[in-house]
């Protein structure tokens, strides 16, 4: 009897050990009875019946997954290559467990289909500005399909959009092109808004003589700044016309 002591012992230990288990704060556990579910259990000191019962354990922290680059060919048909990033996570074990054989597997592929398949319907403009739309509806597309494996999308980010070199090139040479057209516009709105407020001056200069000679003493003194060895002074027209009169 006594040689079965320690073994007796021993069983028990290795039982116990079996039996319980520890699972973490941001982990559960699936259990399993004879191959039926029968509910998840966690955080904590987890009780779980050996050789009947099997626990898998499935991690709730948000994953962050790398979107491969996809070859996209735009309404406008152009072939570009795009990647995303997409965060998601569990919320509900038993699902990702029972609905689903690898629930990572199968949301890492549902995004690259859907990335080609809504990338493929807008043009290339509205591939590079409207970014932000084009987030939201991956989103809501794949958490809608991923609902069922208990899995929550929350965020698709487009990473990165590769332009052919062509296609670079002539974006470029568009972007150049609208910057020389903003510039003469500036430009011609500067040189209209001058030759108005020209116009309302000398309106108002018509009409006074003093403010005529007023200008003219203005000018008189720049140019006397400017340390010039010619200075031609401008003779008012007035003058001229007393001095013809007076000739007569």
């Amino acid at each position: 009897m006594l040689p079965g002591i320690p073994l007796s012992i021993f069983a028990l230990l290795w039982l116990f050990w079996m039996a319980v288990k520890i699972v973490r704060e941001y982990e559960r556990g699936v259990i399993l009875r004879l191959g039926r579910l029968v509910g998840t259990r966690g955080p904590g000191l987890v009780l779980v019946i050996p050789f009947l019962e099997q626990m898998i354990r499935m991690d709730l922290r948000t994953i962050t997954h790398d979107v491969p680059s996809q070859d996209v060919i735009t309404r406008d048909n152009v072939s570009v290559k795009v990647s995303a990033v997409l965060y998601f996570r569990v919320v509900d074990p038993a699902k990702a467990v029972v609905d689903v054989q690898n629930f990572y597997l199968a949301t890492s592929q549902l995004a690259q289909t859907t990335l080609r398949s809504v990338c493929g319907q807008v043009p290339l403009d509205s591939l590079l500005a409207d970014r932000d739309r084009l987030n939201e509806q991956l989103q809501e597309i794949i958490d809608t399909s991923t609902e069922p494996w208990g899995v929550k999308v929350m965020l698709v980010e487009i990473k990165h959009i590769d332009l052919p070199a062509d296609m670079q090139r002539a974006m470029a040479r568009q972007a150049e092109a609208e910057r020389l057209r903003r510039a003469k516009v500036i430009s011609a709105e500067g040189e209209f808004q001058a030759a108005a407020k020209l116009g309302e001056a000398a309106e108002v200069m018509e009409g006074e003589d003093v403010a005529i000679q007023l200008r003219m003493l203005q000018t008189l003194s720049q140019v006397g700044t400017e340390k010039n060895k010619t200075v031609v002074l401008p003779i008012p027209v007035d003058l001229i016309k007393w001095a013809f009169k007076g000739s007569r």
